[in-house]
């Protein structure tokens, strides 16, 4: 029987030391902390977007989104615009510095999961791990989603 409190100790550490092995090197090579780098991510892969969706895509707070781009926003790297479809919300954009750092980053961030992920298991591993955590992700929203009276 396999031991699931291990399973869950085991999978919480690689997370972390994943997470602070990727944040040190960005923070050394890129002066950016991987936190920041989460955020400019989704906003280079989108024309703009609303505090609310970076909160929804990522499970946090409004308020704590709003922090986190505010710093981003000081720094330089992005943006925000009047939404013309919603006055009571603010697009968020990356500025064209923002755009670069991210581009840099971005060969960082791939060549330490390269290192740490890519170069220790074979192909078909990662993608049946990758598989694994996808479906393990679907099964935790399907239990954590509010039921419904019939």
């Amino acid at each position: 029987m396999v031991d699931l409190k291990l399973v869950f100790h085991d999978l919480v550490q690689l997370e972390i030391e994943l997470w602070n092995a990727v944040d040190a090197r960005l923070r050394a090579e890129c002066d950016l902390q991987l936190t920041w780098f989460e955020v400019m991510q989704l906003l280079a892969t989108r024309s703009a977007c609303r505090i609310q969706d970076v909160a929804e895509e990522f499970g946090i707070t409004v308020g704590g989104t709003s922090k986190v781009v505010d710093r981003i926003e000081a720094a330089g790297y992005c943006r925000r615009r009047a939404n013309p479809n919603d006055r009571r919300s603010s697009l968020v954009e990356l500025t064209p510095v923002g755009q670069r750092v991210v581009d840099t980053a971005m060969k960082i961030f791939e060549a330490e999961l390269e290192a740490r992920l890519g170069s220790v298991l074979p192909e078909q591993e990662l993608k049946r791990f990758a598989a694994t955590l996808s479906a393990l992700r679907t099964a935790g929203r399907s239990v954590s989603a509010p039921q419904r009276a019939e």
